[in-house]
C-alpha cells in the first residue's frame, strides 16, 4: 500500500524528509519498505506486522507520526447537514449472529448524482493502488482508507420492499453473484447481509452484483460495520476472495470508529455527489464493549527493558500516544482507546514505552543467571537414534497436526472411543483443521491414500511427531509416538524377488528396531481395535509396559481413504520405548562349540497363536535353546477341522562344551509334554 507523504500532513505536521520519516517509522516497529518519489508527492510503502493493522488507515499512521514528533494530529471536522427525513423510517437492521458482526450501522443519502469523483480523490486512490469508479465508490473507498473502516454502498431502490438489512450466517449451498460477475456458492460459516431473504453482500468481502450503485442511482444505503477477523478470513479464503476490505476485517478494526467514518464518508457523498443526508443513524450494536484498563508498573518497565526511566517518562510516552491514564496503588492504569487492538496486556504497554524511547537507546546488556550447557539430553538423542534406525527401511513423512473430526468415522471410531475426546482449536483455518490430532494413524492413511492416487504403489512410511489429549481445564496432553505404515511390496532387482510389504515386514522392523534399542522380552498379544483387521492385530509389550499396536488396517477403513492395497501399521508411545530400551547393547562372544538342529511340527486348535508355543518352547528348552523359529503354518485336508499344523525349527548350543544326542533328545522331550499339557497339542 502506497501512503502519501502530503496526504498524511492533513493530519499531523513534521519537518522531516520522506526518507527521514520511513526511518524513523521503521525505528517505532512500523516497518517502511520503501520510498517512491512521485510528481509533487512521495509515497511510503507500508510493510507492517499483522498485530498493526490499525495503520492501514491514514488518521491511525497520523498518530503513530505525532506520537514520535510529540505533537498534536489534527483529526478532519464532519460538517453534517442533515435532512427532514429520518434513517430509522427508511431502514431496519436486525443482526442474527453476533459472534460474527458485533456492530451494524446503516444511514441513507437520498437524490445523490453518480458521476465522476474529483481529481485529488481520484489521485489518492491510485497512489494507494485503487482504482476509480465514481463519486459514491470512490468515497468510499476514501474514507477506508483515511479511517481504516471499510464501508459499502447498496443503491437504496434496488433493495426488498421490506427495506431492512438482515445479518445472518449463509444456508448450506446458497449462492451470491458478487461484483465481479463471478456466482459463488456458500457454506455455513459465512455471512451474509440480506434483505427479504435476498443476499446482497458478502459481508466484509465484496457487495452483490444485484444492489451496486450504477449510473441510474439516486439513493444510497451507507453500511459501515464490524465484522469479527476470524469469520472474514474463514470465507475469504474458502473462496480464494481477498479485497482491501476482508484485509482490514482480517486484522482488526476499531469498533467504536464506525459512526465517524459513516458520518465522514454521508458528507463527502452529500458535498461531492449533491445528496441530502437523512437525519440520524441506524446503528445495531447488541452487547456494546467497554474499553479496556491495564495496570502499567513503572519498576516493571524498567526491570524488562533494562533502563532506568522515570515515571515521569513514562507518562509522557503515553502522553505522546494520546493514552489516558491515571494513577493506581502506584501504577499506571492506562485506558486502551479501541482503534488499537494490539494492546491486551502489560507487556504491550512496555512494548509502547520501549518504541518509543527507541530501541537504540536501550543499553545493551549481557544476560545474567544460570545457563545450561548445549547439547541433546539424552532421550532426544535417542529420538535421533529412532529415526536414523527407521530411515534405513522406511521414508519419513511429516503431517499435520490439526485434523478433521471426519476422521472418526472413517476409523470406525465408537462413540465412546477415548480417541474422540479431542483438544479443539479456538479459531481454526477450517473444518478440515479444527481439532489437534489425537493418533498418528489418519495423517499415514491420508499420505499413502495421496501416494496411491499418483501411482507410487510401493509404499514404506514412518512417522514421529505428538499426539494431543485434554486434560480439562489444564494445558493438553502432548505424547510423542512413533508411526510406520507399508502398502504394496519391495522394488524386486537381479539378487532377489520382491518382498511383500505385509504385517511379518512391519513386524520384522519392528524386532530389529528393538534388537538395536537393547528392548528385551517382547511380547505380542492378540487384540481387537476397531480400526484394525480382526485377527491380525496385536499389542505389543515389553517388561510388562505396553508399547503400542500393530495390525493390518480393516477393509471398510481402507475403503472410507480409497486404499485398495492390503495396509498394515504400527503406532509406539516414544516414552514407554524409551523406558523399556537399555542404553548400552551388552554384546557377547561367538561360542566355540557346534550347535544342533532339530525340527518340530505339531497340531493343535486354529485359535492357538504361534507366539504363544514359541514361549512355550523357549521355557522348557532351557539355556541349552539357542534360537526357535517358526518356518510353516499349514490348515486344510490332512489336518483335522478347526485345527492347524505348526512346524519350527530348534536351535540347541552350549558356550560351554559341545552337547550330547541324549541331551538334545531329553530337551525335546521335555518341549514335546510342555506342549502336549499346555496346548493339547498331538505331534507329526
Amino acid at each position: 500500500m502506497g501512503v502519501s507523504v502530503n496526504w498524511l500532513k492533513e493530519y499531523v505536521s513534521f519537518d522531516w524528509s520522506p526518507e527521514e520519516l520511513a526511518h524513523r517509522l521503521t525505528m517505532a516497529g512500523i516497518a517502511i519498505e520503501g520510498v517512491e518519489h512521485v510528481e509533487g508527492d512521495s509515497l511510503l510503502e507500508l510493510d507492517l506486522t499483522p498485530n498493526r493493522g490499525d495503520c492501514l488507515g491514514m488518521i491511525n499512521l497520523a498518530r503513530e507520526i505525532a506520537a514520535l514528533n510529540h505533537s498534536d494530529i489534527a483529526i478532519p471536522v464532519i460538517e453534517l447537514v442533515e435532512g427532514q427525513n429520518r434513517t430509522e423510517d427508511e431502514i431496519k437492521i436486525e443482526i442474527k449472529a453476533p459472534d460474527l458482526c458485533p456492530r451494524y450501522t446503516a444511514r441513507v443519502i437520498r437524490n445523490v448524482k453518480v458521476g465522476d469523483s474529483p481529481a485529488w480523490i481520484q489521485s489518492r486512490l491510485m497512489g494507494a493502488g485503487i482504482r476509480p469508479i465514481n463519486n459514491i465508490v470512490d468515497i468510499t473507498n476514501y474514507v477506508m482508507l483515511e479511517c481504516n473502516q471499510p464501508l459499502h454502498a447498496f443503491d437504496y431502490d434496488l433493495l426488498g420492499p421490506a427495506k431492512k438489512i438482515v445479518v445472518r450466517r449463509a444456508n448450506q449451498g446458497e449462492c451470491i453473484t458478487t461484483l465481479d460477475d463471478v456466482a459463488r456458492e456458500l457454506d455455513r460459516d459465512m455471512l451474509l447481509i440480506t434483505d427479504d431473504g435476498r443476499p446482497v453482500a458478502l459481508a466484509g468481502i465484496m457487495g452483490g452484483q444485484n444492489t451496486q450503485i450504477n449510473e441510474k442511482t439516486v439513493n444510497v444505503l451507507l453500511e459501515s460495520a464490524c465484522f469479527k477477523g476470524t469469520g472474514i478470513r474463514r470465507t475469504a479464503r474458502k473462496l480464494a476472495l481477498r479485497s482491501d476490505s476482508s484485509v482490514r476485517f482480517e486484522k482488526g478494526i476499531d469498533i467504536n470508529g464506525v459512526i465517524y467514518a459513516s458520518n465522514r464518508a454521508a458528507a463527502l457523498m452529500a458535498k461531492y455527489g449533491g445528496g441530502e443526508v437523512s437525519a440520524g443513524i441506524c446503528d445495531c450494536y447488541p452487547d456494546p464493549q467497554p474499553l479496556s484498563k491495564i495496570s502499567l508498573r513503572p519498576e516493571r518497565v524498567n526491570y524488562l527493558l533494562g533502563t532506568e526511566l522515570s515515571p515521569a517518562q513514562i507518562q509522557n510516552y503515553l502522553n505522546d500516544l494520546k493514552l489516558e491514564w491515571q494513577i493506581e496503588n502506584g501504577a499506571l492504569l492506562v485506558t486502551i482507546p479501541s482503534y488499537r487492538p494490539d494492546i491486551e496486556m502489560e507487556a504491550d504497554l512496555i512494548e509502547e514505552v520501549a518504541r518509543l524511547h527507541g530501541y537504540e537507546n536501550i543499553p545493551a546488556t549481557l544476560p545474567c543467571g544460570d545457563t545450561t550447557q548445549g547439547g541433546l539430553d539424552p532421550f532426544q538423542k535417542f529420538k535421533d537414534q529412532v529415526k536414523q534406525l527407521m530411515a534405513n527401511q522406511f521414508y519419513e513423512i511429516i503431517t499435520y497436526s490439526f485434523v478433521s473430526p471426519r476422521y472418526f468415522d472413517m476409523l470406525m471410531l465408537p462413540p465412546d472411543s477415548k480417541f474422540r475426546q479431542v483438544v479443539r482449536v479456538a479459531n481454526p483455518l477450517s473444518e478440515e483443521q479444527s481439532i489437534m490430532r489425537p493418533l498418528l494413524l489418519p495423517g499415514m492413511l491420508e499420505t499413502v491414500s495421496r501416494n496411491l492416487a499418483r501411482k507410487n504403489t510401493n509404499l514404506a512410511f514412518f512417522e514421529m511427531g505428538s499426539v494431543f489429549h485434554p486434560l480439562g481445564e489444564e494445558l493438553p496432553l502432548g505424547v510423542l509416538k512413533l508411526g510406520a505404515i507399508v502398502a504394496g511390496s519391495t522394488d524386486p532387482n537381479w539378487l532377489k524377488l520382491n518382498l511383500n510389504l505385509d504385517y511379518y515386514y512391519l513386524k520384522g522392523s519392528l524386532e530389529n528396531l528393538f534388537s538395536k534399542l537393547g528392548v528385551e522380552d517382547v511380547g505380542w498379544e492378540e487384540t481387537q481395535e476397531p480400526s484394525f483387521h480382526p485377527g491380525r492385530t496385536a499389542r505389543i509389550v515389553s517388561q510388562g509396559i505396553q508399547l503400542g499396536i500393530i495390525g493390518e488396517i480393516h477393509p471398510l477403513v481402507r475403503q472410507q481413504f480409497d486404499i485398495r492395497p492390503r495396509t498394515c501399521a504400527f503406532e509406539l508411545d516414544m516414552e514407554n520405548l524409551y523406558a523399556c530400551s537399555r542404553p548400552k547393547v551388552m554384546m557377547s562372544a561367538i561360542t566355540r562349540y557346534p550347535a544342533v538342529e532339530r525340527d518340530l511340527a505339531m497340531v493343535a486348535k486354529q485359535e492357538v497363536q504361534a507366539a504363544r508355543a514359541v514361549d512355550i518352547i523357549k521355557e522348557f528348552g532351557g539355556d541349552l535353546l539357542a534360537k526357535v523359529q517358526v518356518f510353516d503354518i499349514y490348515t486344510g485336508e490332512q489336518v483335522a477341522p478347526g485345527h492347524k499344523s505348526m512346524a519350527f525349527n530348534l536351535t540347541f548350543q552350549s558356550d560351554q562344551r559341545t552337547l550330547t544326542e541324549s541331551e538334545v533328545n531329553e530337551r525335546m522331550e521335555l518341549i514335546r509334554e510342555g506342549l502336549r499339557t499346555r496346548l493339547q497339542a498331538n505331534f507329526r
